[in-house]
């Protein structure tokens, strides 16, 4: 059973940091992107950026870009969103997911999906 696992969330002040993980199991995603989306109330999911499962490319969208980094972790099999300087409107659910292709991803399509992880900034 495929299972993509997100921690990390929590309530954070607006300024400070996150990391989020995302742990991948059950199959090998060898040829796999590893993407991070965010959602949060009442507007529709976005897409934040991905890896690769060898961690050998990575991508993050210019509005986060600078703020928001993806890693990868191999040896824990474990994917890495860190977060900095945090504002209130980052607050959103936030989900890992994986897909053999960028453009899918990009559009928010994707062969497996976390539960995603709740993240709080306040001000």
């Amino acid at each position: 059973q495929v299972q993509l696992v997100e921690s990390g969330g929590g309530l954070v002040q607006a300024g400070g940091s996150l990391r989020l993980s995302c742990v991948a199991s059950g199959r090998t995603f060898d040829g796999y992107w590893m993407g991070w989306f965010r959602q949060a109330p009442g507007q529709e999911r976005e897409f934040i950026g991905c890896i690769t499962w060898s961690g050998g490319s990575r991508y993050v969208t210019d509005s986060m870009k600078g703020r928001f980094t993806i890693s990868k972790d191999s040896a824990k099999d474990t994917v890495y969103l860190q977060m900095n300087t945090l504002r209130p409107e980052d607050t959103a659910d936030y989900y890992c997911a994986a897909d053999r292709s960028v453009p899918n991803l990009s559009r928010m399509q994707a062969d497996y999906w976390g539960q995603g992880t709740q993240v709080t900034v306040s001000s």
